[in-house]
């Protein structure tokens, strides 16, 4: 049968919480910038498929992988979303 002894997590040495909590968070952050970049991506597509401007939606792929790169590399989240809006508003324009 199992022990029911005391609980030695809190007492346990190495205790990494704030590592937990920082893995967590940057994973969170991959997630959100990895999703807004594949709808970019989708986005670009669709301009150049749907609309047949195939310059418009390249730089709209480009750009908003560029936008990523530097999402990932500095933490940042806005641009990402800024990008989004701007590729829909492409697509707006576009159609």
């Amino acid at each position: 049968m199992a022990d029911h002894g005391t609980v030695e997590y809190a007492t346990a040495t190495g205790n990494d919480l704030p590592a937990h909590e920082n893995m967590y968070e940057s994973f969170v952050h991959l997630a959100f910038v990895g999703t807004l970049a594949v709808i970019n991506i989708l986005l670009g597509l669709a301009i150049g498929a749907v609309t047949d401007h195939w310059l418009v939606g390249g730089a709209v792929i480009v750009v908003s992988l560029l936008v990523a790169a530097r999402g990932l590399a500095t933490g940042a989240r806005a641009s990402i979303a800024v990008m989004t809006l701007l590729s829909l508003l492409a697509l707006a324009v576009t159609a």
